[in-house]
């Protein structure tokens, strides 16, 4: 028998809507209120006062490494902004505009900076998950979250974001196919940024796109120009009514550019030059949405240098206080590290307590 065709593969569309120099195309903006737009921006732009506060923190040796997000506020503001509160968020390690959108405080986020899981304490009526370090591991929990929500006859819908190097680990393939398989409702938000640490997208993958990998899956792709923060919002609010009304998963690709280091341990100069960040610093989408919103008159260079202003002195405010969590924190019994491990004792853990005790009195006997 002659080889033939067994199925046209769908097509992979990519949408911008606001261009680099914050010039929108008419006939594809989208109808969002102007109350939204401003929350959507303020976001956007406290994302950026507090990775530019907690740089200079981690500078100072307060916190440990963290991974700074600026360049990809829109990416995960404009995705966020289509969740319910009883949607669930599963984010990675980079999605602080997200979870702070969603209502983490920033003194959570600096206590586990600085080496306190209290900061990643989930509250009893909130759908996010912590911030997940091994990569794409986060996956394969959203999916399991989805399958869930889907049991149980919920219309809540999961979205959990990743990067470009998390789609070479088996555990993203593993996610989309079992998410493909059993119609869930999850959103996979892939920031491509083009930097898996120190790897280029080139070296990453063969294929043109991120988004084209959801067609071995049989679900939709998207990719979207991840630094407008319209296009993102389109695209999102497609694949979140998608997810919520049909039970179909969708794997979102907003194209962006991670114009920091990977982590605050990490040395970009060593791979990659400014002449490959310069261009990406003419597409940054605050300053790309910012020109959008004065052109309707929404916002003015007065209003902006007013915001900014507020929000570090706020932040200031917040470290004060995350410093007095702290200590706090080390003023308690040590001891309670073994609270959170089990909901019981074991025999092990007995004999852990039993040594621990132990030497912190011989400790504290020596001064």
């Amino acid at each position: 028998m002659p080889r033939h065709a067994v199925e046209r593969l769908g097509t992979v569309t990519h949408l911008s809507i606001l261009d680099e120099t914050g010039a929108v195309d008419k006939a594809l903006e989208p109808d969002i209120p102007e109350t939204d737009l401003l929350e959507m921006h303020r976001a956007m732009l406290y994302g950026r006062c507090f990775d530019e506060r907690m740089l200079k923190l981690q500078r100072q040796g307060r916190i440990g490494t963290f991974a700074p997000i600026k360049g990809q506020e829109a990416a995960q503001i404009g995705a966020a902004a289509h969740l319910r509160p009883s949607d669930w968020l599963v984010p990675s390690f980079r999605e602080i505009a997200a979870q702070i959108w969603r209502g983490a405080k920033p003194r959570d986020i600096w206590l586990f900076a600085a080496g306190y899981n209290e900061g990643v304490a989930i509250p009893e009526d909130a759908r996010d998950l912590p911030l997940c370090v091994p990569v794409a591991t986060q996956l394969l929990h959203a999916a399991g979250v989805a399958y869930a929500t889907k049991y149980r006859g919920e219309d809540d819908i999961v979205m959990t974001f990743h990067g470009d190097g998390a789609t070479s680990e088996g555990d993203f393939h593993e996610a989309l196919n079992f998410s493909g398989v059993l119609d869930l409702p999850v959103v996979f938000v892939c920031q491509n940024n083009q930097w898996a640490i120190s790897l280029p997208l080139a070296k990453q993958t063969r294929s043109k796109t991120i988004a084209q990998k959801a067609v071995a899956y049989g679900i939709p792709g998207l990719r979207v120009d991840g630094n407008d923060i319209l296009a993102v919002w389109v695209a999102a609010k497609e694949a979140v009514d998608r997810a919520r009304n049909e039970q179909i998963p969708t794997l979102l690709e907003c194209v962006t550019y991670r114009m920091e280091v990977h982590t605050t341990a990490d040395d970009p100069t060593r791979y990659r030059t400014e002449d490959d960040v310069a261009p990406w610093r003419k597409r940054d989408p605050i300053s790309r949405f910012e020109t959008y919103l004065k052109a309707k008159g929404l916002i003015d260079d007065k209003t902006l240098k007013g915001m900014r202003e507020t929000f570090r002195d706020a932040l200031k405010h917040d470290w004060q206080e995350t410093q007095e969590r702290i200590e706090e924190l080390d003023a308690g019994d040590p001891m309670g590290i073994f609270d959170a491990l089990y909901a019981q004792d074991y025999p092990h853990i007995t004999e852990q307590k039993a040594y621990f005790r132990e030497r912190l009195k011989r400790e504290r006997a020596h001064g």
